[in-house]
């Protein structure tokens, strides 16, 4: 029996691609809050949406190699920015503000979803949103309004389950179970999850080779 949105497991050739993509290295860009900032949309785009402290800017520090490229921080909510970072000269890297969190004003809030409604609806050659997801408590309530959105404007967004290294094998698989249960109402969902881990590297050549191989 097959599994519903099963781990990707991508072959040898596109795990090549990734390594020889990645190593030709990533520089921040620029940091944009406004639709006006952005970047000409003239190359493969891939942006990583997550909640505040889901491991975003560690994995992006992780998928690139970079230990500092993307600023981590400890205070939900502190990057109001959408970040850009260019690799090689074919790709940007697109870092979203993270999402959930209480401490924002709420002016701050809306401002942040027109814009990132805005960047969804606006972005030609935007191929994936990469949604993750923390492995050891699975998608939340506040989840659900990006996937939502995602659907809405017809965006294919994949999971990636972060801190994997957290949790016990029994527990991530009920996560898994819980995360393939939920994207089951998400047309915009690509059938495919990653599991990673920014502290053993697992995943991270997964993740890797499914950017090089994006159309």
């Amino acid at each position: 029996m097959t599994l519903p949105f099963p781990l990707a497991a991508p072959e040898a050739s596109a795990v090549e691609a990734g390594r020889k993509l990645f190593a030709q290295g990533t520089d921040f860009l620029k940091g944009v809050v406004a639709m006006e900032g952005m970047p000409p949309d003239d190359r493969i785009e891939v942006c990583f949406a997550g909640r505040s402290n889901v491991g975003k800017s560690t994995l992006i520090n992780a998928l690139t190699g970079r230990r500092a490229l993307a600023r981590a921080s400890n205070t939900p909510g502190r990057t109001q920015e959408i970040n850009f970072f260019t690799l090689s000269d074919s790709h940007y890297l697109v870092d979203l503000p993270g999402y959930g969190f209480a401490k924002a004003p709420v002016k701050t809030v809306e401002k942040w979803q027109r814009l990132l409604k805005a960047y969804l609806a606006g972005r030609a050659t935007l191929r994936r949103t990469f949604v993750l997801i923390d492995a050891r408590h699975g998608i939340k309530q506040v989840d659900e309004g990006i996937l939502t959105l995602l659907d809405t404007s017809a965006v294919a967004f994949q999971v990636v389950l972060t801190k994997a290294d957290k949790v016990k094998a029994a527990e991530r698989d009920k996560v898994l179970e819980q995360v393939r249960g939920a994207l089951q109402s998400h047309v915009a969902a690509f059938p495919e999850i990653v599991v990673t881990s920014s502290e053993t590297g697992d995943g991270i050549d997964t993740l890797r080779a499914i950017i090089a191989t994006l159309a």
